[in-house]
């Protein structure tokens, strides 16, 4: 029989290239890989090396003509650059799938698959987040991104939150959802027995359609339903690499204990569901606190843990009206 999840993966790719984006894979090192999507632009510049010198060239002769009070009117300006980094349960276009049609149009869109995630693979053993994000930042400068915006959602703004702090000259903002440090630590006794799950990796994890169930239940402010045959197509499309994420899991519940929330220097806004039951608003009125006056936090009324995907149009707005922000902030310094 044809997997329903799988048969919509043509239709979701063709939906990120009419928005401007194509798939990527970049090798951060012999045996590990990342996949990426990536304006369109950035692969055309990537093609050859006489584009790259051509690229030195211009920004020579540009340097140039400011020397002489000159400016540039062929050269358009560049897009901000905006990373959305993605949580556990989907790889990075299937979280992302209803913001990359809102963005395009005033930011480059970079969407990476964390390792074990999608097609990203590697044989080394590192499970840590700090692993996950050097190997994404290696990727990034790889692409050819100096300096970004990284939106983050639930684990990968666990990813955002440590690029942020061991990459302060190329993060400059950081706007997480859903999120905290120390991932398990949202997973509360009560939650878990209600649940009838004994660790994250249970919730996280699934590996029926009740799992799978009891992992929307909990992620989700709506009830919505769905036929089984979707729930068990899901799971065998979306949960690939069970060991090294379980490994990954294992690593953040072995560490939790010693994590301490990072002295930032860059503004980090906090865009929660109201009703997200695994990461919920004490949390986020906890975290803004601890982070200082550089933070801020919204929430989104009727949105849970997956704000993102059931509220997309006022997480959109919101969103926008953030990145615009902090972009007229910049360009007036």
């Amino acid at each position: 029989m044809v997997n329903l999840v799988a048969a919509q993966k043509p239709l979701l790719h063709g939906l990120m290239k009419m928005a401007g984006l194509r798939p990527q894979m970049v090798e951060i090192e012999p045996g590990t890989t990342m996949s990426f999507w990536v304006p369109s632009e950035t692969i055309k510049k990537a093609k050859s090396q006489a584009q790259c010198e051509n690229k030195v060239v211009v920004v020579e002769e540009e340097e140039e003509e400011k020397k002489k009070g000159k400016t540039s009117k062929k050269r358009k300006a560049k897009k901000p650059v905006v990373v959305l980094v993605h949580g556990f349960a989907a790889e990075g276009i299937v979280t992302w799938q209803f913001q990359v049609g809102s963005l395009t149009g005033k930011y480059a869109i970079y969407i990476p698959d964390l390792l074990f995630f999608g097609g990203s693979i590697s044989n080394r053993t590192e499970r840590s987040p700090e692993f996950q994000t050097e190997c994404l930042v290696k990727g990034l400068k790889k692409l050819g991104v100096d300096t970004c915006t990284v939106v983050g959602f639930s684990y990968g703004g666990m990813v955002g939150f440590k690029m942020a702090e061991l990459h302060p000259d190329m993060v400059k903002y950081l706007v997480v959802s859903g999120t905290n440090p120390a991932l398990s630590d949202s997973l509360s006794d009560e939650t878990m027995n209600r649940l009838g799950i004994s660790s994250s990796s249970d919730l996280l994890l699934p590996t029926s359609i009740k799992g799978l169930k009891a992992l929307l239940k909990v992620a989700m402010h709506k009830k919505l339903w769905f036929p089984d045959c979707l729930f068990k197509d899901y799971l065998e499309v979306m949960f690939n690499n069970r060991k090294e994420r379980g490994e990954l899991l294992e690593n953040l519940d072995n560490t939790k204990k010693n994590i301490t929330i990072p002295n930032l220097t860059q503004k980090v806004h906090l865009l929660w569901g109201e009703e997200d039951h695994i990461f919920n608003m004490e949390i986020a009125q906890s975290l803004k606190g601890q982070l200082g006056d550089n933070a801020t936090l919204q929430s989104i009324k009727k949105g849970g843990h997956l704000v993102h995907l059931e509220r997309p149009c006022v997480y959109n707005r919101l969103l926008k009206a953030i990145l615009a922000s902090l972009h007229t902030a910049t360009t007036q310094q």
